[in-house]
């Protein structure tokens, strides 16, 4: 397998913990409710899916166990922010930090221990295709994952749902006026990305990664929060920088397998470089920032 090859049979695995958390976090902010303790909740998901996960419990218990543990978390921060009106980033830091924190006590024992993978699923047919072949042969987690992603797209698009939640996060005074429980729909929201971010660190531990160890999620969480303003708030964009981000990761491996004579802690820092930079990039342009961002962001709701 060369490199090109390696890289399209592992982008979509990559991916997956990123697209997930992005997922989550952009029905979050949606509603205009800023999360920034993403990575504390990855990494609690994280350790609560290899706990039930190496006792035997099954993947399926594993990542309803992270998706749950990661969802209360959130609600914690849900109910400090949305009902004792706490400063949204603030809050969000120190529930990551807590995160974190779990994640380091509940793993301390588990430590360098390995679980069973899942097993992968290819497609008939399209999996034989020479060189792009290993796209079509994926765990059943990152097939799961390309459904949230169209099911998500579709709500915004097409649902009440996704108009009732657009509605809260551009203008929650006059979404309440008209009837609609804002407080209600922004813990909804916010408990439903806490869930997602479970979801990925579950995968990140237990399927990608099948082995603890501390800090393994490693920033996936930020890099989450920043893909949802790398895909200016829109389901395909973040979709196609999940798929970026995780081809990133996999060319530093590659580089690093084909001997290349670069310091392997350059290559390590690739996807947070490219964060910075297409940050940056997306930032500069004012027009499409404000066309899809979300007017009520951060801000708390008085009624």
């Amino acid at each position: 397998m060369n490199a090109v090859e390696f890289v399209l049979a592992g982008m979509l695995a990559a991916a997956t913990p990123f697209l997930l958390a992005s997922l989550g976090e952009l029905v979050a902010e949606r509603t205009g409710v800023l999360n920034l303790g993403v990575e504390g909740l990855m990494a609690f998901g994280a350790v609560l899916a290899f706990i039930i996960v190496y006792h035997a419990g099954g993947h399926f218990l594993g990542f309803l166990a992270a998706g749950a543990g990661s969802a209360a978390l959130s609600l914690v921060f849900a109910i400090v922010t949305l009902g004792f009106r706490a400063n949204q980033v603030a809050t969000g830091l120190a529930i990551g930090i807590l995160g974190q924190g779990l994640s380091a006590l509940f793993g301390k024992t588990y430590e360098s221990l390995t679980v069973r993978g899942l097993p992968k699923l290819a497609l008939p047919w399209l999996s034989d295709i020479p060189v792009v072949g290993g796209l079509f042969t994926q765990d059943v987690v990152v097939w799961l994952s390309l459904a949230a992603t169209l099911a998500i797209w579709a709500m915004f698009a097409y649902t009440k749902a996704g108009l009732v939640i657009r509605a809260v996060g551009e203008n929650p005074k006059a979404a309440h006026a008209i009837g609609y429980p804002v407080i209600a729909v922004r813990i909804a929201g916010v408990t439903f990305g806490g869930a997602m971010a479970g979801f990925a660190g579950a995968y990140a531990a237990v399927v990608y990664t099948p082995l603890w160890a501390d800090g393994m999620i490693a920033g996936r969480g930020w890099i989450a929060i920043a893909l949802v303003v790398f895909g200016t708030w829109l389901t395909g964009r973040i979709f196609l920088g999940a798929c970026l981000f995780g081809a990133v990761s996999l060319l530093a491996l590659a580089a690093q397998a084909t001997g290349l004579d670069v310091p392997s802690q350059l290559l390590s820092s690739l996807p947070y470089l490219v964060t910075i930079i297409v940050l940056g990039i997306i930032s500069s342009d004012r027009r499409m920032m404000q066309l899809n961002g979300i007017a009520s962001l951060g801000d708390p709701f008085e009624h």
